[in-house]
């Protein structure tokens, strides 16, 4: 595995506790050891410079003490107020009240640190981080451990969603040094911006033999001081072997693999890594992996007759439907927490991020289109009311996160993880008292209740999973039984059961409302409206909703008035709700491109208003000219001119969100297709060239890009319809292409007129008509159409025939 590369996803917290994930290697020892790597006479080669300890992650922190600040602060009146405070960033202003001088990442630092010539400390984080509250409390707040870091260091305090260049650099370097990496990230840094000790989280005094936060600055401050030389040499060697190592360009005269090949071998690594009884990938923590659903679905569409087709949709299908009946399902307000600390969806890290919303509405309402099962179509829609309601601003974007911590609604300084959502049975029966007429027994609202998701008087869950004892004697909602097994245990039909559980879920909300909140993070980031911009649009366009078309169409607008500046032809990285702050705008990066023209193209084929196509095609000009490798091929993550920036990454990983080259190697060859322009057909297979060796060795790490290999080799399906938007008859048919999975086509409607947008750069739409006045579809695939289709059923026959086994 080349440096700074992981199998699996970045975990966002200190690999210790319940909210953890352990690396494979590199776990630390009691020395800081500066590694350094590089190619030598016998290939990679690898040593290290020796200090008195190693900065790298070490035990839990004990339970909170006093309150964290992962919300908004209690009180106006401050001791300390720094640099921070003039910040729009929620991540950052929780830090403008440290005793730390703090500086946000920019010139006015860089410049600093090099005329005191002085280490650059580099905090990064993310607002309903965890752990970040933590190391914030126990560490930033501390008057000594602040006067240490602002007496010999140039503090930077950076929030990775913000500005997700800078992490990918120095998250890859953490990587590389230590075989693991999370946040909050502690690196050091020479002031020319170049890192040489990196680490996540530090407890703020030693425990035992585990160096403490203080500890670890007293050391490097010494190493600086003594060792700089050393130092400055070990990091100049980690950068030459890292942009050695994640170099990613084409062969000259080479072409992507063979499709079916790289599917087969991504399909056999997941079905290797699958967890046959509760579903997902590996078993704990257990993340929802959205991407690797999808391309399931997209292997069974093109391989319905083979076992490994049918065995591709078991793995999906059985993993939705786990995760939706878990606790990493919020039953009572809709939507889904982060993780699963354990393998069975139960106990969650209960932290909301609106990219997981996003991703897992479009994966339940494609398994609606592969099944027909009204419960994933229900899924994906109580996705979306938790996003209207909870991450909506009035202003058509939408909000990154809701924390895992809040208080307690008994009260007291402390927030614990999972507060907001969890229950004690007495609460339950309190509040669902009323005797259920005609069960058994004279059962009680109640007892159905935490008979059905699996409340228990003791609390259900196990002290494994709450190492922090943050929740004891509670219960997270869980259905241990089918709605047909809980009728028949009560004695009452599966009618009664259904409105029984709705009314006790909506007394649960209602309640629930009335507890301390979590920390809502207002920032409304480009790419993650973007992702959100395609779930709206997709699952409107599928179910037929004119509500939620309409919330994608103010998403579109969203975007396109607060996020893209007109005068410089630029997308804006992000914007925040409420009260606007003094820091300038950040410009956008590769994946607010990319998500927003694949949610553009979703919108498009959705309400079929040409607007978003051509908005689409503008801004994949300007990704073009701002991001293409001409040498290489695919794009750089950031502006490859930014001299800050050490690295120039593409990144090679669909994780928790997918890669930005993996969704604009589709959308170059769904643009190509609307547009007509051929130049983007071949970037896109210059693209998947230059990921050749990655696709080719391991797939599983790219399966969103494969699946876009799977659209090169497989052609894209071209679906016309004549007829006017608002006519009945092409209403039919529309509805039977989005009643369908067809993961590699592209859905048009035009009326005739040469003028239109789509006629002027597809002149042949021009010459599709119209059959005997009504409207008619047209369904072409490399340039042979089939005879035009008037019927909705007829239509569905002809797409279902047109599916492809390889």
């Amino acid at each position: 595995m080349p440096p700074g590369r992981l199998s699996g996803e970045v975990f966002r917290a200190c690999p210790t506790g319940r909210r953890s994930k352990r690396p494979s290697s590199g776990w630390p020892g009691n020395t800081l050891r500066v590694p350094w790597c590089g190619a030598g006479p016998s290939g990679w080669e690898e040593g290290s410079l020796d200090l008195p300890l190693k900065c790298m992650c070490v035990s839990s922190p004990p339970v909170c003490r006093s309150m964290a600040s992962g919300g908004e602060q209690e009180s106006t009146c401050h001791k300390h107020t720094n640099r921070l405070a003039k910040e729009r960033s929620p991540y950052l202003l929780q830090h403008a009240h440290n005793p730390v001088d703090w500086y946000p990442w920019g010139q006015e630092a860089f410049e600093k640190a090099k005329t005191e010539d002085k280490p650059i400390f580099l905090s990064v984080g993310y607002s309903t981080c965890h752990w970040c509250h933590v190391m914030e409390r126990e560490s930033f707040q501390d008057e000594e451990i602040g006067k240490i870091l602002s007496d010999n260091f140039i503090c930077i305090k950076l929030d990775r969603e913000e500005r997700p260049d800078v992490d990918k650099v120095y998250m890859t370097f953490v990587q590389a040094t230590s075989g693991g990496g999370g946040w909050p990230m502690s690196v050091w840094l020479t002031p020319e911006l170049k890192p040489f000790i990196g680490g996540t989280y530090f407890p703020p005094r030693d425990q035992g033999r585990r160096p403490g936060f203080r500890t670890v600055l007293m050391r490097i401050i010494e190493q600086w001081q003594n060792n700089r030389a050393a130092l400055e040499s070990s990091g100049e060697r980690i950068l030459v072997a890292l942009r050695k190592g994640t170099s990613i360009s084409a062969n000259p005269g080479g072409s992507p693999p063979l499709a079916p090949d790289v599917a087969n071998r991504c399909f056999q690594q997941l079905a290797h890594s699958y967890e046959e009884e509760y579903g997902g990938f590996r078993n704990a923590p257990k993340f929802p992996s959205p991407v690797n659903l999808m391309f399931l679905m997209s292997y069974w569409s093109v391989n319905r007759s083979t076992s490994e087709g049918v065995e591709a949709l078991q793995m999906a299908m059985h993993t939705l439907r786990m995760m939706a009946l878990g606790g990493i399902h919020d039953h009572v307000a809709q939507g889904f927490h982060r993780y699963s600390t354990d393998s069975s969806w139960h106990v969650p890290h209960f932290e909301k991020m609106l990219y997981d919303q996003a991703q897992l509405a479009v994966a339940y309402i494609t398994a609606f289109q592969v099944s027909g099962e009204q419960f994933y179509a229900d899924v994906a829609k109580n996705i979306l009311l938790y996003v209207s309601r909870d991450l909506s601003d009035k202003s058509g974007g939408f909000y990154s996160a809701e924390d895992a911590d809040s208080v307690p609604a008994s009260g007291g300084p402390d927030k614990r993880e999972g507060a907001f959502c969890v229950w004690t049975a007495s609460e339950v029966r309190e509040l669902l008292s009323d005797v259920a007429e005609g069960s058994t027994g004279g059962a009680t609202q109640a007892d159905i209740f935490m008979h059905h998701y699996g409340v228990k008087e003791q609390g259900n869950v196990a002290p494994e999973q709450d190492p922090q004892g943050e929740l004891q004697g509670q219960n997270v909602l869980i259905v241990r039984y089918s709605v047909e097994l809980t009728a028949a245990r009560f004695g009452i039909t599966v009618e009664k059961v259904n409105h029984l559980l709705a009314s006790a879920r909506a007394k649960m909300a209602d309640m629930r409302i009335t507890r301390p909140r979590p920390h809502l993070d207002t920032k409304m980031l480009a790419s993650w409206n973007g992702l959100m911009l395609s779930a709206f649009a997709r699952v409107g366009a599928v179910l037929g909703d004119e509500a939620l078309l309409e919330r994608a169409k103010q998403a579109g607008n969203f975007l396109k008035e607060h996020l893209w500046d007109s005068e410089t032809q630029t997308i804006l990285r992000s914007c925040c709700g409420g009260e606007q702050h003094e820091s300038p705008s950040i410009s956008g990066f590769l994946d607010d491109y990319a998500f927003i023209i694949c949610g553009l193209l979703d919108l498009y084929e959705a309400t079929f208003q040409t607007e978003w196509l051509q908005w689409a095609e503008e801004l994949q000009l300007r990704q073009d000219l701002l991001f293409w490798d001409d040498q290489g091929g695919g794009y750089f993550c950031s502006d490859p001119s930014d001299s800050t920036i050490l690295l120039q990454l593409k990144e090679d990983q669909d994780g928790a969100e997918p890669s930005a080259n993996s969704v604009s190697a589709s959308n170059l060859l769904r643009l190509s297709h609307y547009t007509g322009n051929q130049e983007w057909l071949q970037k896109s297979q210059q693209l998947l060239t230059a990921f050749s060796d990655r696709l080719a060795r391991v797939p599983i790490a790219l399966p969103e890009m494969v699946r876009a290999l799977m659209a090169q080799h497989y052609t894209l399906k071209q679906i016309v319809i004549c007829g006017q938007r608002d006519d009945s008859d092409t209403a039919g048919l529309l509805a039977a292409v989005n009643s369908l999975y067809l993961p590699f086509k592209v859905l048009m409607l035009t009326d005739g007129s040469p003028e239109s947008f789509l006629c002027q750069r597809l002149p042949v739409l021009s010459s599709m008509f119209q059959l005997d006045g009504v409207a008619t579809a047209h369904v072409c695939q490399d340039f042979t159409c089939s005879l035009p289709v008037t019927d909705p059923q007829e239509l569905r026959r002809l797409l279902l025939d047109g599916a492809t086994d390889s």
